[in-house]
C-alpha cells in the first residue's frame, strides 16, 4: 500500500513493478494462490499474478466487508449480514445461511473451506459447527450440525481427496484437537492435545501442528478410525527449539512446512517425502508401486501408513497382515490369521470392522446378512450386555441365551445381578442350560451353511 487508493506490486522473480489505482479507498487486500483480491467500499477487484492490467470486477452487496479469506479455488467475502463464496472469475458460488447467524463476528479460525464443503462455527453457541455443500450452499441435510462438549476455538477441513474423504479437525478451548469424517457418523475422536497451531497439507491428507514443544505431523490422521495404537506409529515428531518461542504453522506443501516465528520471519522445515508419495500412489490405486516403495525404503512409519492406506481403500487381510508383521505387532497378526479361518464372509467382514474399532458397522453388517445370533453373541463378547438383550428382545430370539451367558459371567466373578433390565426377565424366562447350548450349536451350524 502506497496510499489510500494505490497499491504497488513487485514481481521478485523479474523485478517488474506495477502500480494499481482504485476509484475508492482500499479496505481489504489479500494475496495468495496466484491471485490478489482487493476490496473497496463498493467493489471487489480480482487480479491474477499473470495479468495485472485487466482485473475481474464486481459490485458488493452491502459494501461493508468484515473478512476476506482466500483458498486454492475460491475466496470468501464476509459482509455485515451475509457470507458469499466466489470463484476467481468473479462468479457467485453460494451464500450459506443458518439460524441466528452473525457474520460480522466471524474470524478466519471459525471458517474453513474445502473444494466441496464449508465449515462455520456458530457465533451464539461456540460448541456448534455448521457444514454446507459448496455447490448449493445448503446444509448437509443428512447430518445435524456438529456438536462438541467444549467451546470450539478453530476448525479446519482437509483439502485433498473426494467428498466422501472430507475430514474436519476442531480445536477446542482446552487446545485439544479432534478429528471426524463430515459425511459419516460425525463422531469426534481425540487426536492430540496442547495444540498451538495447525495446517492441512494442500495436496494429500496429512496434518501438521505445533504441539507443546514439538512440531507433529500426522502422516495418515484417519488411522485414528482404524486403530488408535497403530495411529501413533504414523506420527512424525520434530523439536521446535529451532523455531523459537510460539511458532505457527502457516503452510504445508508437499514435504515442506512454512513456520512463522514470533518475530514475524518465515522459515521452512522439511520432512520425509515418502509419505506424500505413498498418498499419491494410493489416490491412483497404484498398490504394487506403493508396496515396492515400502519394501525399498524399509521405514516402519511408511509400512504403517501403507497398511492404513490400503485398509481404508480395500480392507484386505493379507496386506494388513504383512504390514503388521513389518512393525512387529504379532498379536494383531495372530488375530488376522484367525479371521482368515472364518468360513462366512459376512462374519469375516464384521470381524474386520471390529478389528478397526467400528463396532456399530460390524453389528450392521451382521444384521443386514440375517446373522442376528452372531450380532447378539458379538455384543456379549464385548460385554455390551444391554445392547445384546435389546437385540434379543427386538428380534424375539435368544433372550434366554443372553440371560444364561450373563448369569454364567456373574457367577464366575461371584457377583449378583443389579441391572434392572436383566432383573425384569429373571422370573419370566426359564433357563435350561442343555437346551440353550444345543440352540447355540444349531445357530452356528446354520451360520456355516451360509458361506
Amino acid at each position: 500500500m502506497i496510499g489510500r487508493k494505490n497499491i504497488m506490486v513487485r514481481d521478485v522473480s523479474n523485478e517488474v513493478m506495477e502500480k494499481l489505482e482504485f476509484p475508492d479507498r482500499v479496505i481489504k487486500v489479500e494475496l495468495g494462490y496466484n491471485h490478489m483480491v482487493v476490496v473497496t467500499p463498493s467493489q471487489c477487484h480480482i487480479y491474477t499474478t499473470k495479468n495485472w492490467n485487466t482485473p475481474v470486477i464486481f459490485d458488493l452487496r452491502e459494501g461493508s466487508v468484515c473478512m476476506l479469506h482466500l483458498t486454492l479455488r475460491h475466496f470468501l467475502l464476509v459482509e455485515k449480514s451475509s457470507l458469499s463464496l466466489y470463484s476467481y472469475e468473479g462468479r457467485l458460488l453460494c451464500s450459506p445461511r443458518w439460524q441466528g447467524m452473525q457474520p460480522e463476528t466471524l474470524n478466519p479460525a471459525y471458517v474453513s473451506i474445502s473444494p466441496d464443503t464449508i465449515a462455520v462455527r456458530d457465533q451464539n453457541d461456540d460448541k456448534l459447527v455448521y457444514l454446507f455443500e459448496l455447490s448449493t450452499g445448503r446444509s448437509l441435510v443428512d447430518l445435524p450440525p456438529l456438536k462438541h462438549t467444549s467451546g470450539i476455538a478453530e476448525v479446519a477441513l482437509n483439502q485433498a481427496g473426494s467428498p466422501s474423504e472430507r475430514q474436519l479437525v476442531v480445536v477446542d478451548k482446552n487446545r485439544d484437537i479432534y478429528l471426524t469424517n463430515v459425511r459419516s457418523s460425525m463422531r469426534l475422536r481425540k487426536l492430540g492435545s496442547m495444540i498451538q497451531s495447525l495446517c492441512w497439507n494442500s495436496e494429500v491428507n496429512m496434518l501438521a501442528a505445533v504441539q507443546d514443544t514439538h512440531l507433529i505431523v500426522w502422516n495418515y490422521p484417519t488411522a485414528l478410525f482404524v486403530d488408535k495404537k497403530i495411529m501413533k506409529k504414523t506420527v512424525l515428531l520434530k523439536d521446535t527449539s529451532e523455531f523459537g518461542k510460539s511458532p505457527i504453522v502457516v503452510s504445508f506443501e508437499g514435504n515442506q512446512l512454512g513456520i512463522r516465528r514470533v518475530d514475524g520471519s518465515l522459515v521452512n522445515s522439511y520432512i520425509s517425502p515418502y509419505p506424500s508419495v505413498l498418498h499419491g500412489y494410493a489416490a491412483s490405486a497404484q498398490w504394487d508401486d506403493a508396496l515396492r516403495l515400502c519394501r525399498f525404503v524399509q521405514l516402519s512409519i511408511l509400512c504403517t501408513c501403507m497398511f492404513v492406506t490400503y485398509w481404508s481403500h480395500n480392507q484386505c487381510i493379507d496386506p494388513a497382515e504383512e504390514a503388521y508383521a513389518a512393525i512387529d505387532e504379532m498379536d494383531k497378526v495372530t488375530y488376522l490369521q484367525y479371521i482368515k479361518t472364518i468360513p462366512v464372509q459376512a462374519v469375516q467382514m464384521a470381524e474386520m470392522a471390529m478389528f478397526g474399532g467400528n463396532i456399530y458397522d460390524a453389528e450392521t453388517i451382521l444384521l443386514q446378512n440375517g446373522l442376528v445370533f452372531r450380532a447378539i453373541l458379538t455384543n456379549v463378547q464385548l460385554h455390551k450386555w444391554n445392547r445384546a438383550l435389546e437385540l434379543a428382545v427386538k428380534h424375539k430370539t435368544h433372550v434366554d441365551t443372553v440371560l444364561f451367558l450373563r448369569k454364567n459371567y456373574l457367577d464366575r466373578f461371584e457377583k449378583t445381578e443389579t441391572n434392572e433390565k436383566f432383573l425384569r426377565f429373571k422370573d419370566e424366562v426359564k433357563l435350561d442350560a442343555e437346551k440353550i447350548t444345543a440352540k447355540m450349536e444349531v445357530e452356528l451350524l446354520k451360520e456355516r451353511d451360509k458361506k
